[in-house]
C-alpha cells in the first residue's frame, strides 16, 4: 500500500468514526431545515439509476434514500436540481439543506462540507461499441481522448495516469474534454467526437443497459472504489446529527441494507461504525 493510499483510507476511517460519534450523541429533535417541515436536497439529476428524471419527477437512489431519511425527520422533500459544480456552492448558499448527488467523499470536499458517507461506488469505462476499442484500466487509456463531466473526481487521477504512467512509457498522453451532464458525454461518444467515457460504475452499466447495445462498459473490475456521501452545511451540525441518526433508523429496520441492493451498491468501509 502506497503511503497516499494509506494517508486516504486513515482519513476516511476518521470521517467515519465521528460520523459514528455524532449517531451516539444526537438528541430527538426537529431537524433545522432551511423550510420548516421539508428537506431540500441538492443533485444533479443526470446519472441514472443514482437520480434522473422520470417524467417531470427525479427518481433513483439518492432520491429514494432522501424520501426515506425525510420520513424518518417527519418532513418531504423537495429536489434542487444543480449543475455538480455548483454543488457545494449551492449547499454553502443555503439554496438547499444537504446534497445527495452520488458525490464521492474526498478531503477536498470535506474541506468544503461535512460527509456522511453511506455506500461505496467506483468508475467504470465505457465506449461506443462501433469504435471497437476495449479499454479495461485507466492505463489502457493512454492516447484516447475521453469525455467525462465537468467537476467529477477523475480530472486528477486522468492527468496523473497520463502524466506518471503513459508519458515515462513513451505511449501518447490521455486528452481529456469535460461536458456539462452524462447526456453530453454519451451524444459526445456516438458522434465520434470523444472515444470513451468515465462514469460512475452503476451509471455507466444504466446507460450501456438503455443505449441499445449502441454504448458499452470495457472496464472488467471496479475502478478506484470509492465512497459516496450526504453532505451538509459545516455549520448545520444538529441537521448532521439528526441526518445521522434517521440513517441508523433506516438501518435498523433494514430499509437502507435493501436499497443499496437494488441499486448494486455496497455500505462504506467500516460501515458499522456508523
Amino acid at each position: 500500500m502506497d503511503k497516499k493510499s494509506s494517508k486516504g483510507r486513515q482519513w476516511l476511517v476518521a470521517m467515519l468514526c465521528a460520523a459514528g460519534f455524532a449517531a451516539a450523541s444526537v438528541h430527538a429533535e426537529t431537524a433545522p431545515t432551511l423550510t420548516p417541515g421539508t428537506l431540500k436536497v441538492g443533485m444533479q439529476a443526470t446519472y441514472p439509476p443514482f437520480e434522473y428524471y422520470d417524467g417531470d419527477k427525479i427518481e433513483g437512489a439518492d432520491p429514494e434514500l432522501a424520501r426515506a431519511i425525510a420520513k424518518q425527520l417527519g418532513s418531504s422533500t423537495a429536489f434542487i436540481d444543480t449543475p455538480l459544480p455548483q454543488l457545494i456552492l449551492g449547499l454553502n448558499a443555503s439554496r438547499f439543506d444537504v446534497i445527495m448527488s452520488a458525490m464521492y467523499v474526498t478531503p477536498e470536499r470535506a474541506a468544503q462540507a461535512t460527509p456522511i458517507p453511506y455506500a461505496q461506488t467506483g468508475s467504470a469505462i465505457m465506449v461506443a461499441a462501433s469504435t471497437g476499442m476495449k479499454p479495461r484500466t485507466m492505463q489502457d487509456l493512454c492516447g484516447m481522448h475521453l469525455g467525462i463531466v465537468q467537476g467529477t473526481a477523475w480530472v486528477g487521477q486522468l492527468h496523473d495516469v497520463s502524466d506518471h504512467y503513459c508519458q515515462p512509457n513513451g505511449k501518447p498522453p490521455i486528452v481529456v474534454s469535460e461536458f456539462g451532464s452524462t447526456s453530453y458525454v454519451l451524444q459526445a461518444m456516438l458522434s465520434n467526437n470523444v472515444q470513451a467515457g468515465m462514469q460512475v460504475a452503476a451509471t455507466a452499466k444504466a446507460l450501456a443497459d438503455k443505449s441499445g447495445g449502441r454504448v458499452i462498459v470495457t472496464s472488467t473490475d471496479l475502478i478506484n472504489p470509492q465512497t459516496i456521501g450526504i453532505f451538509v452545511r459545516k455549520d448545520n451540525k444538529p441537521l448532521h446529527d439528526a441526518l445521522i441518526k434517521a440513517l441508523d433508523g433506516l438501518k435498523k429496520s433494514g430499509e437502507y441494507d435493501s436499497l443499496l441492493r437494488r441499486y448494486g451498491l455496497k455500505p462504506p468501509p467500516a460501515a458499522t461504525a456508523l
